[in-house]
């Protein structure tokens, strides 16, 4: 196994043949989706991944969220063939990730959290040793180098040293050489965590280029304005899949109404709140608290008298429309997340 550029990948045997944003799933050549049927990962006695099912569309951007832990990074490593897997098997693009997994290495690329590009080496440099390592010929690599150094806006930067390029720069080169071979699938674990806000930009408009050309994306992402940019999404927890669909479908599954309370601390506000018959969930949001309720058009006044009555005073309301941060502390504390958003009242609030 070689390990470099925010990339841990596979010395492939052959080289590999060969989006869009939420919405619907762009046309894609068939063979390049994936399908996990009782994936199991342990580490001592730590699950990492426990009987997860997964599907993702050929052609899609398919999102991982979850908090540290969650068991985001295992699964892309087992669906990539760099683990194996305890119980359980995947079809990458056609291929078992138990039965085959170098032939899945050649399939794909791999992007990991950590940058480890060679430093000493210059942007150029990196390439030229990833495009080796995947034996794409010469007048191949030159003309892809071009073109994802164009499309990254990295040209001007060919000669610099790993080392001295800044954030955003080095991620931009580790999807690079994780390109060079052109993969079917691409495989991103958190790729813009501690990257500015326009190069963050820069590196989703790259991605949605990919996906309009056929391949197909599965990114782990911690940032949920990210998470909305995904066709799908997958919710995990503790190794498990808590759901998994589209952002929208997501909001709109979200049990009641959410309505916002500013205007007072929210740990006073929720201490207020809390226990009342017509509240089904609280959630701290900073400085906001947001309140889970049957219907807001009733709810919004009996709120407001509440505070009143408690003697809270200069307060404001109103009815929002879910965040997927909102459903996704919803999943986790419901039953089947193994706590509860607080469903019902007197539950525990959290911080978001």
């Amino acid at each position: 196994m070689t390990t470099a550029s925010g990339l841990e990948t596979v010395r492939a045997t052959a080289p590999a043949a060969a989006g869009a944003g939420a919405g619907p799933v762009p046309p894609s050549a068939p063979g390049n989706g994936i399908v996990a049927r009782g994936l199991r990962k342990t580490f001592a006695d730590l699950v990492a991944v426990d009987r997860l099912d997964l599907e993702v569309r050929p052609g899609e951007i398919f999102g991982l969220v979850g908090p540290d832990g969650a068991g985001k990074t295992t699964t892309l490593r087992l669906l990539c063939g760099i683990l194996d897997p305890d119980a359980g098997d995947a079809e990458v693009g056609g291929r078992s990730v138990r039965q085959d997994p170098e032939g899945v290495k050649a399939l794909v690329g791999y992007m990991s959290q950590r940058f480890s590009l060679y430093g000493d080496l210059t942007v150029a440099e990196n390439i030229f040793f990833f495009a080796n390592l995947f034996h794409v010929p010469a007048d191949e690599r030159r003309r892809r180098e071009q073109e994802l150094l164009e499309a990254s806006r990295m040209t001007p930067f060919r000669d610099r040293l790993a080392r001295n390029l800044s954030g955003g720069m080095k991620q931009k080169l580790a999807l690079t050489c994780t390109l060079i071979h052109r993969p079917q699938i691409l495989f991103l674990d958190e790729p813009t965590t501690g990257v500015d806000p326009v190069s963050r930009r820069d590196f989703w408009k790259i991605l949605y280029g990919l996906v309009r050309q056929g391949m197909t994306l599965v990114v782990s992402t911690p940032y949920m304005d990210e998470a909305e940019r995904c066709n799908r999404l997958a919710f995990m927890h503790q190794g498990r899949l808590l759901r998994c669909a589209s952002p929208r479908e997501l909001k709109q599954d979200l049990p009641g109404d959410l309505v916002e309370v500013a205007g007072a601390p929210a740990h006073e506000l929720a201490e207020r709140l809390r226990g009342l018959p017509f509240v089904d969930g609280l959630q701290l949001f900073g400085s906001r608290l947001h309140v889970q309720v049957a219907r807001a058009g009733e709810s919004l006044a009996l709120i407001g008298q509440a505070l009143r009555q408690a003697g809270v005073q200069g307060h404001t309301l109103r009815q929002i429309v879910p965040s997927l941060e909102d459903v996704f502390i919803s999943l986790v504390r419901s039953p089947a997340g193994g706590q509860g958003f607080e469903a019902g009242a007197g539950k525990t609030e959290g911080a978001g």
